[in-house]
């Protein structure tokens, strides 16, 4: 069965269209206009802001499953345990919400952002290991699902609604984002596969019983709860690509996966944001 999915992939790939291409753009912002117009072409009359659902955009029956599901999702004790941590005061007496910006709400879509004064990148994530970190706290593990995980699982929904606002607006900005679209584009693993080989090529064709996703809208519903129950946050995510491409992950939280996160959230600019979803 793997072998017969590793060909079907690679029947697909043998005509790979302009979007997967691996030189630089003339800039970022050409860059997702070009995505855009790929996708606007491959799935048209598709409303813009349907791409949040992911898979289900293209699958009538899939996406009246997944209103169904989350009418009364399954995973709602998951977010009940977030929103505990959330609003348990740390070891200052503070809680996250009065340690970030606008109490935590509608600040998930502005991360990653890159820090000009530390030349580097911050994710959401980051933010809150720093809340922990003022307040006297450990940080959380980025693997940890019953802390990082639940945690963010409940803090993103502070956000949704909120249209992705990435920023890159300065060289080190720039520097961070080139990383994460050469990473998006290298093929990898024993398999020699991409990111952009299944979510930009192959994006809307049925692979292993399961319609695969475009990258346009992607970074927006994470964490998401697979069969309902299964959390994985966006580096969850990758990890779980990366092996089934054969390769060695990078780990979670690493440099690697955040300008990955970074360049991946650019390409939703726009979009809303609805994290803690169900997928299949």
């Amino acid at each position: 069965m793997k072998g017969r999915w590793f060909r079907v992939l690679v029947l697909a790939a043998a005509s790979l269209p302009m979007a997967a291409r691996t030189a630089p753009p003339p800039d970022p912002e050409t860059d997702r206009q070009t995505l855009v117009r790929f996708f606007e072409a491959r799935f048209p009359g598709i409303p813009k802001d349907d791409y949040v659902l992911g898979a289900f955009m293209v699958n009538p029956d899939a996406r009246r499953h997944y209103e169904d599901i989350m009418s009364f999702p399954p995973f709602e004790v998951d977010l009940d345990r977030g929103r505990k941590l959330w609003e348990s005061p740390m070891r200052d007496g503070r809680t996250y919400a009065e340690c970030l910006p606008n109490g935590g709400e509608r600040l998930a879509g502005s991360y990653p952002r890159f820090d000009e004064t530390e030349q580097s990148l911050v994710t959401f994530e980051m933010l809150l290991n720093r809340c922990r970190a003022a307040s006297g706290e450990s940080p959380y593990r980025y693997d940890d699902r019953d802390t990082m995980g639940v945690l963010t699982a409940y803090a993103r929904t502070l956000s949704d609604g909120m249209r992705m606002d990435i920023r890159i607006d300065s060289p080190g900005a720039r520097v961070r984002y080139e990383a994460g679209r050469a990473l998006f584009y290298r093929r990898m693993g024993q398999m020699n596969f991409s990111c952009a080989n299944c979510h930009i090529d192959n994006a809307g064709r049925v692979m292993r019983m399961e319609t695969i996703s475009p990258a346009l809208g992607q970074a927006t519903h994470f964490p998401v709860f697979r069969g309902g129950d299964a959390l994985y946050t966006l580096h969850a995510r990758y990890t779980r690509c990366m092996e089934q491409v054969r390769a060695q992950p990078f780990p979670m939280g690493s440099g690697a996966f955040n300008d990955l996160e970074y360049f991946h959230s650019y390409l939703s600019n726009g979009l809303p944001l609805k994290a803690s979803v169900y997928r299949r």
